[in-house]
C-alpha cells in the first residue's frame, strides 16, 4: 500500500507510453508527477511499521492521510482512527497523522502517559517552526489555509494568540494587525498556488508591508501536481483527479484542471464511481491523483477507461520526484532496538 509496494497492476491494463499518441480518437493523457508524495509515503509506512512492531491495536489521531483507500485497508489491519487523543486508552500507542497536531495535542498524550510516534511530515513542521519563530519576534501571522482542515489547527495552535486564518476574500477584511512592519503571510502545505498567491496580493492590498514566508510553505508535492495538470488540461475533454473528498490537494487538482481548459473535472476516490455520462463526446481523458493516493487505485482507473476505449495512454511528464523522508525517530530508534 505504501509506495515501495504500490500493489499490483490489475489484469488487462493499458500500456504507457511517453510518446506516440495519435492526436485524435480515444486516448488518456497521464499527469506524472502524480499520487504519493514523501510525506504521505513516510506516514503510511510508519503505521504499517508500527504494526509490525507492535502489533494491533495501533491508534492514529484523525486520518493518517486524507484516502479512504488507505484509511480502510490499514482499518482492516488493526488500526483504530479516533478523533480526540482522549479516546486513546492510557499507556496506549498513538500515531499522529502526517497533518500535523498542536502543543496541546502533545500535551494531552504526555498527560495520559500515551507512546506516541509523531508521522507529521517535515514540510509541516517546518511551517510550524516558522509561526514559532516568528510568534517568538512578536509579528502578527496570517496563516492563508481552509478553516477546519487539521493542519491549519495544527499550525494555529503553535502560537493562537498570534495567527489569524485566512481562508477567503471576505477574510482579509476582517484581518487587524498591530504593527504594520511586523506582519508576515504562511500558508497551508497543499493549497492551489494561484489561488494562495490571490489571496497574498490581497492581503498586501491592504499591508503593503507584508513579509513572505522564508521559504516556499506549499510543498513540492502539491506544486508539481498542479503543474503537471496545467499542462496537460487544455488538450483534455474531462480530466479525472482519483482522491479522497477531504483531500485538499486532491480538490485543489480539479480546480487547476478547469481553471487551465478542460472541459469538465471529477474527483474520484474509484474507477466505479466514474459516471459514463461524462465521458459522452470525449476523445482525451486527463488522469492524475492526490498527493495521499496509492497508485494502484490509478492503475484501476486506467483498465477502467481501457474496457471502455481508452486503451491508448501518454504520460505527461513535468517532473522528476526523488524526494524521500526519513521514517519518525521514534520507529528508527525501537527498530535499532
Amino acid at each position: 500500500m505504501s509506495s515501495a509496494s504500490p500493489g499490483i497492476t490489475p489484469a488487462g491494463s493499458p500500456t504507457i507510453t511517453e510518446s506516440g499518441v495519435p492526436a485524435g480518437g480515444k486516448r488518456v493523457l497521464l499527469a506524472k508527477p502524480r499520487g504519493y508524495c514523501a510525506g504521505v509515503d513516510r506516514a503510511v509506512i510508519a503505521v504499517e511499521k508500527a504494526l509490525e512492531l507492535y502489533g494491533a491495536p495501533v491508534y492514529v489521531r484523525k486520518e493518517i492521510v486524507h484516502n479512504r483507500h488507505v484509511v480502510d485497508t490499514l482499518r482492516e489491519r488493526g488500526v483504530i482512527f479516533v478523533d480526540e487523543t482522549s479516546e486513546v486508552p492510557e499507556g496506549a500507542l498513538v500515531v499522529f497523522s502526517a497533518h500535523g497536531v498542536s502543543p496541546a495535542v502533545h500535551a494531552e498524550a504526555a498527560e495520559r502517559n500515551l507512546r506516541t510516534i509523531d508521522a507529521t511530515c517535515p514540510l509541516v513542521t517546518k511551517v510550524h517552526k516558522e509561526v514559532n519563530r516568528f510568534a517568538k519576534d512578536d509579528y502578527d501571522i496570517l496563516l492563508i489555509g481552509h478553516e477546519g482542515h487539521e493542519e491549519v489547527e495544527g499550525t494555529a495552535g503553535e502560537a493562537p494568540d498570534k495567527v489569524q486564518l485566512v481562508d477567503t476574500a471576505e477574510d482579509v477584511d476582517k484581518v487587524e494587525i498591530r504593527d504594520p512592519s511586523k506582519v508576515i503571510w504562511l500558508s497551508q502545505t497543499t493549497l492551489s498556488v494561484d489561488e494562495t498567491m490571490e489571496r497574498v496580493d490581497q492581503l498586501r492590498d491592504k499591508f503593503p508591508g507584508l513579509a513572505d514566508p522564508p521559504s516556499d510553505d506549499i510543498c513540492y508535492a502539491t506544486t508539481n501536481r498542479q503543474v503537471a495538470v496545467k499542462a496537460m488540461a487544455a488538450e483534455c475533454d474531462l480530466v479525472l483527479v482519483v482522491g479522497s473528498q477531504n483531500s485538499s490537494n486532491s480538490k485543489r487538482l480539479v480546480e487547476v484542471a478547469l481553471k487551465a481548459g478542460a472541459r469538465a473535472s471529477h474527483l474520484v476516490d474509484f474507477a466505479h464511481e466514474v459516471d459514463e455520462a461524462w465521458l459522452e463526446g470525449v476523445e482525451t481523458v486527463g488522469v492524475t491523483s492526490g498527493a495521499s493516493v496509492p497508485e494502484v487505485l490509478v492503475m484501476d482507473l486506467l483498465a477502467w477507461l481501457a474496457e471502455r476505449g481508452w486503451d491508448s495512454v501518454d504520460e505527461v511528464t513535468t517532473a522528476n520526484e526523488k524526494i524521500a523522508f526519513a521514517l519518525p525517530h521514534e520507529l528508527r530508534k525501537a527498530a535499532k532496538a
